[in-house]
C-alpha cells in the first residue's frame, strides 16, 4: 500500500465514522425495528445503514427523511463553522436520499457558561501555544455556535423546531448534535449504493484542501485543517441536486462527507457489489495546484455525487448547471472488486473492495 491507500483504507476499514457497526449492534436494532414494524407495517422505507432514514407516517400521504449528525471535535478549533458544517451536513444527506430538508433539531453540551475556553489550534491542548487561538468563555463559544446554525438554516430555508441544551460538560469538547427531517420529493428514495456497470459518476461542487482529517491523521499534511462552512454553496448545491432529481435519471446519489471522493466512491460501489474508475484530473477544484491525495480525500463542504447512464449524462448535467452549479464526469462505474483513482494519466491509488488479513492488519499501525 502506498501512502494514499493507507490514508482512505484507514478510514473507510477501521475508522469508526466509517464502521459504526463495530460499535453498535444493528443486528438487535433490526430485530427492534421488525417487531415495531407489525404494529406500523411500512412505516420504515430505508433504515439503518444509507445516507438517512426515509420513513412514512400512518395515514400520511408522502414519505419523509431523517437524518442526525454531530460536529463535536470541530467545534474546538472552529465553532461557527463546525455548528453550521454539521447542520448542512446532515441537510446534504437528507437531500441525497431525494428530499428537500425542512425541519432541524439540535443539542449543544458545554462546561458551565462562566468558564473560559480556549478556541483554535491548541484548544485541545487547554492553553495556546501558537499565539493564533481566543480565550473566550463558554457562553461565548456557545454563542458562536448557535450562529452557525442558525445561518446555515437561514440559508438553507430550515426551521428550527427545538433541541435540547446543558452545561453539565466538563470535557474539552462540546456537544453539538443536529437532526434533520425532510419530505422526499422523488418517487422512490434514492440510495448510496451502485446499481450498474457502465453507469457514469457525476461530481457536484468544487473541491479545495479543507477538511483535511485523514490526510492529517495518516500524516500525509502537517496542519490540520477543519472544513470551512459553505452557505451560499450550499443551497445552489440543494438546488441543483433536486433538479438532478427531477430528470428521473439518478440511480445511485450520496453526498460528500469524511474522507471526500474517495469515501463516497468507495462505498458506493463497494455497497453496490461493483467497482469503479476515477480520473481526478476531471474534478473541479476551488484551490489551484491541489495534490491528488487532497483531491481524492479532503472534506470539502458542497458536494453531491450522483450515478447516472452514459445515455442520460448531459441531461442531468445540463439541469445541475442550470442551478450555476459546477459539475463533471468523473468517473464510472466497473463490474470489480476494487476502485482505481487515476491523476493525470497515473494510477495513484487501488482501493480492494475485501482488504486481506495482511493488509488489515499493516492498518491496524499508524496509518
Amino acid at each position: 500500500m502506498n501512502s494514499i491507500e493507507k490514508a482512505l483504507m484507514h478510514a473507510l476499514f477501521l475508522h469508526l465514522h466509517h464502521n459504526i457497526d463495530k460499535a453498535i449492534d444493528f443486528e438487535a436494532i433490526k430485530t427492534l425495528n421488525s417487531r415495531v414494524s407489525k404494529s406500523f407495517p411500512n412505516a420504515l422505507v430505508v433504515g439503518p445503514g444509507d445516507d438517512a432514514a426515509v420513513f412514512n407516517f400512518p395515514e400520511t400521504e408522502g414519505s419523509f427523511v431523517g437524518k442526525m449528525e454531530s460536529h463535536c471535535s470541530p467545534c474546538v478549533p472552529r465553532p461557527y463553522d463546525a455548528a453550521a458544517t454539521g447542520a448542512s451536513g446532515a441537510m446534504r444527506d437528507v437531500v441525497a436520499m431525494g428530499a428537500r430538508p425542512i425541519f432541524l433539531m439540535n443539542f449543544i453540551g458545554t462546561r458551565p457558561l462562566h468558564e473560559k475556553v480556549i478556541v483554535g489550534p491548541c484548544g485541545f491542548d487547554g492553553k495556546c501555544t501558537c499565539g493564533t487561538c481566543i480565550e473566550m468563555t463558554s457562553k461565548e463559544r456557545v454563542d458562536l455556535m448557535v450562529k452557525g446554525l442558525n445561518d446555515m438554516c437561514r440559508v438553507m430555508d430550515v426551521f428550527i423546531i427545538g433541541g435540547g441544551f446543558s452545561t453539565s460538560f466538563s470535557d474539552i469538547v462540546p456537544a453539538v448534535v443536529v437532526s434533520v427531517i425532510g419530505k422526499l420529493t422523488t418517487e422512490k428514495p434514492l440510495t448510496k449504493p451502485a446499481k450498474s456497470a457502465g453507469d457514469k459518476i457525476i461530481l457536484l461542487g468544487e473541491t479545495g484542501n479543507d477538511g483535511n482529517d485523514t490526510l492529517y491523521r495518516a500524516g500525509l499534511v502537517q496542519e490540520m485543517t477543519p472544513a470551512v462552512a459553505l452557505f451560499e454553496e450550499e443551497r445552489q448545491i440543494m438546488e441543483a441536486s433536486l433538479a438532478a432529481f427531477r430528470t428521473g435519471k439518478v440511480k445511485a446519489c450520496s453526498d460528500l462527507g469524511a474522507a471526500g471522493i474517495g469515501a463516497v466512491v468507495c462505498e458506493s460501489a463497494r455497497y453496490g457489489g461493483f467497482g469503479a474508475i476515477v480520473d481526478l484530473t476531471n474534478v473541479p477544484t476551488r484551490v489551484e495546484n491541489l495534490t491528488p491525495e487532497e483531491i481524492m480525500i479532503c472534506e470539502t463542504q458542497g458536494r453531491m455525487a450522483v450515478q447516472v447512464e452514459e445515455k442520460d449524462v448531459a441531461e442531468v448535467l445540463a439541469a445541475i448547471r442550470s442551478k450555476r452549479v459546477k459539475a463533471e464526469v468523473i468517473g464510472e462505474i466497473t463490474d470489480d472488486d476494487k476502485e482505481i483513482f487515476k491523476f493525470k494519466g497515473k494510477t495513484i491509488a487501488v482501493i480492494p473492495n475485501r482488504p486481506s488479513e495482511a493488509d488489515l492488519e499493516e492498518l491496524t499501525k499508524k496509518a
